[in-house]
């Protein structure tokens, strides 16, 4: 099973990849509530340099609430995180596959909230 849905957006850059899927997770009802520049990190605390790396944290208020009244302690797996990825040709973004990461929780229930989100995630990351 693969664990993150995955679009190459060519020729995009970092900065012009991340306006798009900020964008499109809006559009599907996702607000971005962490980012963290791993690039700019991995320079300033081990002096390493690498290529354009984010990680957008997105939630889905609705979703989320739902999880979390399905399964109270689920918020240690949210938010549901959106990598982009600068590489040669443009910018890959994937996105987390919350039924993959929530696979080892013995919750039918959430498991079925997971899909929906893993369909709002792709929908988001398809029109990007």
């Amino acid at each position: 099973m693969s664990y993150t849905h995955n679009r190459m957006l060519s020729g995009v850059s970092l900065d012009d990849a991340d306006a798009r899927v900020r964008s499109a997770l809006g559009e599907h009802g996702f607000g971005v509530l962490t980012e963290i520049d791993v690039s700019a990190t991995m320079k300033q605390k081990i002096d390493v340099d690498m290529d354009g790396y984010r990680i957008l944290g997105a939630c889905n208020p609705n979703m989320a609430h739902q999880a979390i009244g399905l399964e109270p302690r689920i918020g240690a797996m949210l938010p549901c995180n959106v990598i982009l990825r600068q590489v040669e040709g443009g910018t890959e973004v994937s996105a987390i596959d919350p039924v993959a990461s929530m696979a080892a929780v013995d919750n039918d229930a959430l498991h079925m909230v997971a899909g929906e989100v893993r369909d709002m995630l792709r929908a988001a990351i398809d029109t990007a």
